[in-house]
């Protein structure tokens, strides 16, 4: 930075004279400066979001294990619940009986196919019907 008197003689003011580079050189580094700690602050803000999206990775895993063992109970339960032992007791429930030997009789063949007749499959699925809905009562 210079110096220059404003006049020759007497006790002059001193005026400054501007540098332009060393004003280049505050501005870049300034700018560098910005850049810099952006950078910094982007790189924490990426750190701080991996870790929360652990820790919802950790409760997601923990639900799914949780839900599966739920899955398991549930289908222990329906298996349970569509047992032949259990079926007869639902069955006995709602007033039904065992057949007696006078109302069994053969099957029916219709067009080659074996079937059985009708009113013992609406029976049967009428028992189903039930105990399914008593066990979705519990």
């Amino acid at each position: 930075m210079r110096r220059l008197p404003l006049k020759e003689y007497g006790n002059p003011r001193v005026r400054r004279e501007r540098d332009l580079a060393s004003l280049r050189r505050q501005i870049v580094l300034l700018a560098c400066g910005l850049l810099t700690a952006g950078g910094f602050v982007v790189a924490v803000g990426q750190r701080f979001t991996a870790v929360r999206y652990g820790y919802q990775s950790e409760q997601l895993r923990a639900e799914r294990v949780r839900l599966a063992a739920e899955r398991e109970r549930l289908l222990l339960e329906l298996n349970a619940a569509t047992s032949p032992g259990a079926l007869e007791q639902a069955a006995r429930g709602i007033g039904m009986r065992s057949p007696q030997a006078s109302q069994i009789g053969e099957a029916r063949t219709f067009g080659g196919e074996t079937r059985e007749p009708a009113r013992n499959v609406a029976a049967a699925a009428a028992v189903v019907g039930a105990h399914v809905g008593i066990v979705r009562q519990r």
